[in-house]
Protein backbone atom coordinates (compact mmCIF):
# COMPACT_ATOMS: atom_id res chain seq x y z
CA UNK A 1 0.00 0.00 0.00
CA UNK A 2 2.79 2.18 0.93
CA UNK A 3 4.52 2.51 -2.67
CA UNK A 4 0.76 3.24 -3.78
CA UNK A 5 0.37 6.16 -1.47
CA UNK A 6 1.87 9.38 -3.08
CA UNK A 7 4.95 9.99 -0.87
CA UNK A 8 3.87 13.77 -0.45
CA UNK A 9 0.61 12.59 1.26
CA UNK A 10 3.03 10.29 3.60
CA UNK A 11 5.08 12.84 4.48
CA UNK A 12 2.36 14.73 6.16
CA UNK A 13 0.95 13.57 9.37
CA UNK A 14 -3.56 14.39 10.78
CA UNK A 15 -2.61 17.70 12.48
CA UNK A 16 -1.70 17.75 16.38
CA UNK A 17 -5.19 19.98 17.31
CA UNK A 18 -7.19 17.33 15.66
CA UNK A 19 -4.96 14.83 17.55
CA UNK A 20 -5.96 15.78 21.20
CA UNK A 21 -9.54 17.10 20.18
CA UNK A 22 -9.97 13.59 19.31
CA UNK A 23 -8.13 12.31 22.90
CA UNK A 24 -10.85 13.81 24.71
CA UNK A 25 -13.82 11.43 23.84
CA UNK A 26 -11.78 9.04 26.18
CA UNK A 27 -12.56 11.16 29.36
CA UNK A 28 -15.94 12.38 29.46
CA UNK A 29 -15.45 14.46 32.45
CA UNK A 30 -12.94 16.48 30.49
CA UNK A 31 -12.92 20.29 29.13
CA UNK A 32 -11.46 20.73 26.14
CA UNK A 33 -9.89 23.90 25.28
CA UNK A 34 -8.62 22.84 21.99
CA UNK A 35 -10.76 23.84 19.12
CA UNK A 36 -10.23 27.10 17.15
CA UNK A 37 -14.60 27.26 17.36
CA UNK A 38 -16.48 30.14 18.45
CA UNK A 39 -19.25 29.04 21.17
CA UNK A 40 -21.65 31.57 19.76
CA UNK A 41 -24.31 30.51 17.33
CA UNK A 42 -24.12 31.83 14.32
CA UNK A 43 -26.24 35.43 13.95
CA UNK A 44 -29.80 34.34 13.13
CA UNK A 45 -30.39 36.75 10.62
CA UNK A 46 -27.34 34.85 9.07
CA UNK A 47 -29.93 31.77 9.71
CA UNK A 48 -32.45 33.43 8.47
CA UNK A 49 -30.84 34.66 5.19
CA UNK A 50 -29.81 31.20 4.11
CA UNK A 51 -33.31 29.20 4.73
CA UNK A 52 -34.15 31.98 2.46
CA UNK A 53 -31.94 31.40 0.14
CA UNK A 54 -33.12 27.50 0.24
CA UNK A 55 -36.76 28.49 -0.21
CA UNK A 56 -36.08 30.94 -3.11
CA UNK A 57 -34.26 28.29 -4.60
CA UNK A 58 -30.71 30.17 -4.52
CA UNK A 59 -29.24 26.68 -4.67
CA UNK A 60 -27.51 26.66 -8.06
CA UNK A 61 -23.59 26.92 -9.11
CA UNK A 62 -22.81 30.16 -8.86
CA UNK A 63 -19.97 32.09 -11.07
CA UNK A 64 -16.81 30.36 -9.88
CA UNK A 65 -15.70 33.21 -8.24
CA UNK A 66 -18.77 33.93 -6.39
CA UNK A 67 -22.16 36.31 -6.04
CA UNK A 68 -21.24 39.93 -7.00
CA UNK A 69 -23.24 40.80 -3.42
CA UNK A 70 -20.87 39.02 -1.48
CA UNK A 71 -17.97 40.31 -3.23
CA UNK A 72 -18.90 43.94 -2.92
CA UNK A 73 -19.64 43.17 1.01
CA UNK A 74 -16.10 41.65 1.10
CA UNK A 75 -14.62 44.63 -0.92
CA UNK A 76 -16.23 47.18 1.06
CA UNK A 77 -15.48 45.55 4.44
CA UNK A 78 -11.64 45.59 3.62
CA UNK A 79 -11.88 49.44 3.24
CA UNK A 80 -12.71 50.14 6.81
CA UNK A 81 -9.31 48.37 7.56
CA UNK A 82 -7.71 50.08 4.79
CA UNK A 83 -7.24 47.35 2.37
CA UNK A 84 -8.25 48.02 -0.91
CA UNK A 85 -9.74 45.08 -3.57
CA UNK A 86 -12.15 45.06 -5.81
CA UNK A 87 -14.94 43.14 -6.28
CA UNK A 88 -13.10 41.25 -9.45
CA UNK A 89 -10.02 40.60 -7.27
CA UNK A 90 -11.67 38.74 -4.58
CA UNK A 91 -13.06 35.12 -5.00
CA UNK A 92 -15.26 33.12 -2.55
CA UNK A 93 -13.72 29.93 -1.50
CA UNK A 94 -14.61 26.56 0.68
CA UNK A 95 -13.42 27.98 3.75
CA UNK A 96 -9.89 29.81 4.06
CA UNK A 97 -8.62 25.81 4.38
CA UNK A 98 -9.59 25.95 0.22
CA UNK A 99 -8.44 29.35 -0.26
CA UNK A 100 -5.08 28.74 1.26
CA UNK A 101 -4.45 25.65 -1.08
CA UNK A 102 -5.51 26.99 -4.07
CA UNK A 103 -2.62 29.82 -3.60
CA UNK A 104 -0.08 27.23 -2.73
CA UNK A 105 -0.68 25.40 -5.64
CA UNK A 106 -1.30 28.56 -7.89
CA UNK A 107 2.40 29.84 -6.98
CA UNK A 108 4.30 26.61 -5.80
CA UNK A 109 6.43 24.36 -8.54
CA UNK A 110 7.97 21.31 -6.84
CA UNK A 111 11.05 22.02 -4.98
CA UNK A 112 10.25 25.88 -4.43
CA UNK A 113 10.65 27.57 -1.18
CA UNK A 114 8.56 29.50 0.33
CA UNK A 115 9.01 31.03 3.90
CA UNK A 116 6.60 29.62 6.90
CA UNK A 117 6.68 30.96 10.29
CA UNK A 118 7.23 28.75 13.25
CA UNK A 119 5.41 28.26 15.50
CA UNK A 120 2.10 28.59 12.82
CA UNK A 121 -0.82 27.07 12.26
CA UNK A 122 -0.31 23.67 11.10
CA UNK A 123 -1.83 23.82 7.84
CA UNK A 124 0.35 26.23 6.12
CA UNK A 125 3.35 23.06 6.02
CA UNK A 126 1.31 20.62 5.83
CA UNK A 127 -0.42 21.83 2.38
CA UNK A 128 3.19 23.00 1.09
CA UNK A 129 4.24 19.56 1.39
CA UNK A 130 1.19 18.24 -0.33
CA UNK A 131 2.50 19.91 -3.45
CA UNK A 132 6.20 19.00 -3.04
CA UNK A 133 7.50 22.83 -2.21
CA UNK A 134 10.70 22.93 -0.11
CA UNK A 135 9.57 24.80 3.87
CA UNK A 136 12.01 27.13 5.23
CA UNK A 137 10.64 27.98 8.64
CA UNK A 138 11.47 31.84 10.12
CA UNK A 139 11.50 31.99 14.06
CA UNK A 140 9.79 34.37 15.94
CA UNK A 141 11.14 36.59 18.71
CA UNK A 142 9.90 36.10 22.38
CA UNK A 143 6.99 37.58 22.33
CA UNK A 144 6.04 36.38 18.81
CA UNK A 145 7.19 39.07 16.27
CA UNK A 146 9.03 38.11 13.35
CA UNK A 147 12.58 38.35 13.60
CA UNK A 148 13.65 40.51 11.04
CA UNK A 149 17.44 40.29 11.28
CA UNK A 150 16.96 36.29 10.50
CA UNK A 151 14.13 36.96 7.89
CA UNK A 152 16.43 39.05 5.85
CA UNK A 153 19.36 36.68 6.19
CA UNK A 154 16.84 33.62 5.38
CA UNK A 155 15.92 36.09 1.95
CA UNK A 156 19.18 36.60 0.87
CA UNK A 157 20.60 32.93 1.16
CA UNK A 158 17.76 30.91 0.57
CA UNK A 159 15.99 33.17 -2.69
CA UNK A 160 12.28 31.71 -1.21
CA UNK A 161 9.55 32.41 -3.66
CA UNK A 162 6.48 33.19 -1.10
CA UNK A 163 7.06 34.06 2.54
CA UNK A 164 3.41 33.44 4.82
CA UNK A 165 2.48 35.84 7.23
CA UNK A 166 -0.31 35.15 10.30
CA UNK A 167 -1.79 38.39 12.21
CA UNK A 168 -3.64 37.75 14.08
CA UNK A 169 -1.49 34.38 15.27
CA UNK A 170 -2.84 31.59 15.23
CA UNK A 171 -1.32 30.05 17.78
CA UNK A 172 0.09 32.77 19.54
CA UNK A 173 -2.53 35.57 19.64
CA UNK A 174 -0.26 37.97 18.42
CA UNK A 175 -0.77 41.01 16.28
CA UNK A 176 1.47 42.88 13.55
CA UNK A 177 2.44 45.94 15.10
CA UNK A 178 2.50 49.43 12.78
CA UNK A 179 6.47 49.50 13.40
CA UNK A 180 6.75 46.07 12.19
CA UNK A 181 4.32 46.20 9.26
CA UNK A 182 6.51 48.92 7.79
CA UNK A 183 9.44 46.63 8.42
CA UNK A 184 7.80 44.22 6.74
CA UNK A 185 6.55 46.22 3.65
CA UNK A 186 10.51 47.12 3.15
CA UNK A 187 11.45 43.67 2.48
CA UNK A 188 8.72 43.07 0.11
CA UNK A 189 9.30 45.71 -1.64
CA UNK A 190 13.18 45.47 -2.05
CA UNK A 191 12.96 41.65 -2.63
CA UNK A 192 11.69 39.11 -5.33
CA UNK A 193 9.03 37.72 -2.89
CA UNK A 194 5.15 36.48 -2.63
CA UNK A 195 3.48 37.54 0.42
CA UNK A 196 0.61 35.32 1.62
CA UNK A 197 -0.71 36.93 4.33
CA UNK A 198 -4.03 34.99 6.28
CA UNK A 199 -6.13 37.49 7.79
CA UNK A 200 -8.65 35.07 9.20
CA UNK A 201 -8.90 36.66 12.57
CA UNK A 202 -8.73 39.85 11.13
CA UNK A 203 -12.29 40.99 12.99
CA UNK A 204 -10.51 39.98 16.39
CA UNK A 205 -8.19 42.29 16.61
CA UNK A 206 -8.22 43.86 20.13
CA UNK A 207 -6.38 47.09 19.37
CA UNK A 208 -7.96 50.01 18.06
CA UNK A 209 -5.77 50.16 14.81
CA UNK A 210 -5.27 47.17 12.64
CA UNK A 211 -2.15 46.50 10.66
CA UNK A 212 -1.76 44.42 7.56
CA UNK A 213 0.70 44.13 4.30
CA UNK A 214 -1.98 44.34 2.31
CA UNK A 215 -2.67 47.78 3.39
CA UNK A 216 0.45 48.79 1.55
CA UNK A 217 -1.11 49.33 -2.63
CA UNK A 218 2.75 49.83 -3.78
CA UNK A 219 3.20 46.19 -2.85
CA UNK A 220 -0.29 45.18 -4.43
CA UNK A 221 1.64 42.94 -6.87
CA UNK A 222 3.53 41.05 -4.25
CA UNK A 223 0.53 40.30 -1.47
CA UNK A 224 -2.21 37.61 -1.66
CA UNK A 225 -4.59 38.09 1.61
CA UNK A 226 -6.46 34.79 2.52
CA UNK A 227 -9.40 35.70 4.75
CA UNK A 228 -13.00 34.02 6.02
CA UNK A 229 -16.33 34.10 8.10
CA UNK A 230 -15.80 31.13 10.79
CA UNK A 231 -14.47 33.30 13.14
CA UNK A 232 -15.82 36.40 12.12
CA UNK A 233 -19.73 35.29 11.99
CA UNK A 234 -18.83 31.93 13.96
CA UNK A 235 -19.63 29.86 10.82
CA UNK A 236 -17.02 27.27 11.41
CA UNK A 237 -19.08 24.61 9.61
CA UNK A 238 -20.45 26.52 6.95
CA UNK A 239 -17.29 26.42 4.95
CA UNK A 240 -16.95 30.39 3.59
CA UNK A 241 -13.74 32.03 2.84
CA UNK A 242 -12.27 34.27 -0.24
CA UNK A 243 -8.91 35.13 -1.36
CA UNK A 244 -7.67 38.36 -2.89
CA UNK A 245 -5.51 39.34 -5.09
CA UNK A 246 -4.81 41.35 -8.27
CA UNK A 247 -5.66 40.13 -11.73
CA UNK A 248 -2.47 38.41 -12.66
CA UNK A 249 -2.35 36.16 -9.48
CA UNK A 250 -5.80 35.70 -9.38
CA UNK A 251 -5.85 34.19 -12.47
CA UNK A 252 -3.76 31.48 -11.55
CA UNK A 253 -5.46 31.17 -8.02
CA UNK A 254 -9.17 30.60 -10.15
CA UNK A 255 -7.79 27.99 -12.33
CA UNK A 256 -6.94 26.20 -9.28
CA UNK A 257 -10.03 27.02 -7.68
CA UNK A 258 -12.49 26.22 -10.52
CA UNK A 259 -11.27 22.39 -10.97
CA UNK A 260 -11.09 21.96 -7.34
CA UNK A 261 -14.43 23.01 -6.06
CA UNK A 262 -16.43 24.75 -9.25
CA UNK A 263 -18.23 27.45 -6.82
CA UNK A 264 -18.45 27.84 -2.72
CA UNK A 265 -22.15 26.98 -1.20
CA UNK A 266 -24.56 28.92 -2.83
CA UNK A 267 -26.60 29.58 0.30
CA UNK A 268 -23.54 29.98 2.80
CA UNK A 269 -22.43 32.90 0.16
CA UNK A 270 -25.90 34.77 0.34
CA UNK A 271 -25.73 33.73 4.50
CA UNK A 272 -22.50 35.97 4.34
CA UNK A 273 -23.36 38.69 2.35
CA UNK A 274 -26.42 39.43 5.24
CA UNK A 275 -24.07 39.10 7.62
CA UNK A 276 -21.97 42.36 6.51
CA UNK A 277 -25.62 43.97 6.21
CA UNK A 278 -27.04 43.23 9.42
CA UNK A 279 -24.47 41.03 11.94
CA UNK A 280 -21.45 43.87 12.14
CA UNK A 281 -23.17 44.17 16.18
CA UNK A 282 -23.13 40.94 16.78
CA UNK A 283 -18.98 40.66 15.79
CA UNK A 284 -18.42 43.89 17.91
CA UNK A 285 -19.95 41.24 20.92
CA UNK A 286 -18.08 38.76 20.09
CA UNK A 287 -14.90 40.47 19.56
CA UNK A 288 -15.61 42.30 23.52
CA UNK A 289 -16.57 39.04 25.12
CA UNK A 290 -13.83 37.23 23.47
CA UNK A 291 -11.43 40.06 25.44
CA UNK A 292 -13.48 39.37 28.79
CA UNK A 293 -12.63 35.80 28.38
CA UNK A 294 -8.69 36.88 27.47
CA UNK A 295 -8.53 39.10 30.87
CA UNK A 296 -9.67 36.61 32.69
CA UNK A 297 -7.45 33.53 31.12
CA UNK A 298 -4.09 35.45 31.45
CA UNK A 299 -4.93 36.90 34.91
CA UNK A 300 -5.25 33.57 35.74
CA UNK A 301 -2.23 31.77 34.59
CA UNK A 302 0.19 34.79 35.48
CA UNK A 303 -1.48 34.21 39.38
CA UNK A 304 -0.41 30.59 38.82
CA UNK A 305 3.02 31.44 38.00
CA UNK A 306 3.05 30.59 33.91
CA UNK A 307 4.88 33.09 31.86
CA UNK A 308 2.63 34.13 29.12
CA UNK A 309 2.35 37.26 26.44
CA UNK A 310 -0.95 39.37 26.66
CA UNK A 311 -2.79 37.71 23.57
CA UNK A 312 -3.84 40.70 21.64
CA UNK A 313 -6.04 38.82 18.49
CA UNK A 314 -7.48 36.11 17.56
CA UNK A 315 -9.08 33.47 20.98
CA UNK A 316 -5.59 32.02 22.22
CA UNK A 317 -3.31 31.92 24.13
CA UNK A 318 0.50 30.35 24.48
CA UNK A 319 1.71 29.83 27.34
CA UNK A 320 5.35 28.71 28.15
CA UNK A 321 5.70 25.28 30.06
CA UNK A 322 9.36 25.06 30.12
CA UNK A 323 9.83 26.08 33.83
CA UNK A 324 7.90 21.94 34.33
CA UNK A 325 11.13 20.42 32.61
CA UNK A 326 8.53 18.07 30.30
CA UNK A 327 7.82 18.03 26.86
CA UNK A 328 4.50 19.91 25.34
CA UNK A 329 2.87 16.50 24.53
CA UNK A 330 3.96 15.03 27.89
CA UNK A 331 2.53 17.51 29.70
CA UNK A 332 -0.41 17.77 27.85
CA UNK A 333 -0.80 14.45 28.09
CA UNK A 334 -0.90 14.78 32.39
CA UNK A 335 -2.60 17.79 31.85
CA UNK A 336 -5.56 15.51 30.16
CA UNK A 337 -4.99 12.03 32.29
CA UNK A 338 -4.38 13.99 35.63
CA UNK A 339 -6.55 16.85 35.65
CA UNK A 340 -9.60 16.68 32.63
CA UNK A 341 -8.24 19.35 30.57
CA UNK A 342 -7.57 18.80 26.72
CA UNK A 343 -5.18 21.41 25.35
CA UNK A 344 -3.27 21.69 22.50
CA UNK A 345 0.85 20.67 23.08
CA UNK A 346 3.11 23.38 21.26
CA UNK A 347 4.91 20.75 19.12
CA UNK A 348 1.52 20.41 17.02
CA UNK A 349 2.74 24.21 15.81
CA UNK A 350 6.03 23.22 14.84
CA UNK A 351 9.58 23.38 16.39
CA UNK A 352 9.27 27.07 17.49
CA UNK A 353 6.18 25.75 19.45
CA UNK A 354 8.09 23.42 21.47
CA UNK A 355 7.82 24.35 25.52
CA UNK A 356 4.43 26.13 25.04
CA UNK A 357 0.91 24.77 24.99
CA UNK A 358 -2.00 26.46 22.93
CA UNK A 359 -5.35 27.37 24.78
CA UNK A 360 -8.29 28.38 23.07
CA UNK A 361 -10.55 30.72 25.16
CA UNK A 362 -13.87 30.14 22.20
CA UNK A 363 -15.23 28.37 24.93
CA UNK A 364 -17.70 29.69 27.85
CA UNK A 365 -16.72 31.45 30.79
CA UNK A 366 -17.78 29.02 32.86
CA UNK A 367 -15.97 26.55 30.95
CA UNK A 368 -12.46 28.58 31.49
CA UNK A 369 -13.06 28.84 35.30
CA UNK A 370 -13.32 25.74 36.07
CA UNK A 371 -10.64 24.32 33.39
CA UNK A 372 -8.54 27.22 35.39
CA UNK A 373 -9.43 25.68 38.63
CA UNK A 374 -8.12 22.09 37.63
CA UNK A 375 -5.20 23.03 35.97
CA UNK A 376 -3.95 25.16 39.17
CA UNK A 377 -4.19 21.74 41.24
CA UNK A 378 -3.02 20.35 38.71
CA UNK A 379 0.87 22.49 38.64
CA UNK A 380 0.59 22.72 42.15
CA UNK A 381 0.80 18.78 43.06
CA UNK A 382 3.66 19.44 40.10
CA UNK A 383 5.80 21.63 42.12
Amino acid sequence: MDNTISRNVQNIEISGIRKFFNKVINYPNAISLTLGQPDFNVPDKIKKAMIEAINENKTTYTSNAGIVELREGISNYLKTQNINYDKDEICITVGGSEGLMDVFAALLNPSDKILIPTPAYPAYESCVKLIGGEIINYSLNSDFSINFEELKSLISKEKPKAIVVSYPCNPTGAILSREDNNKLHEIIKDNEIVAITDEMYSSLCFEDQYYSIAQFDDIRDKVIAVGGFSKMFSMTGLRIGYVCAVEGFMNAIMKVHQYNVSCAPSIVQWAACEGFKSCMEDVEYMRKEFIKRRDYLYNRFIKMGFESNVPMGAFYMFPSIKKFNMKSDEFCERLLKEAGVAVVPGSAFGVGGEGHMRISYAYSMEQLKEASDRIESFVKNLK
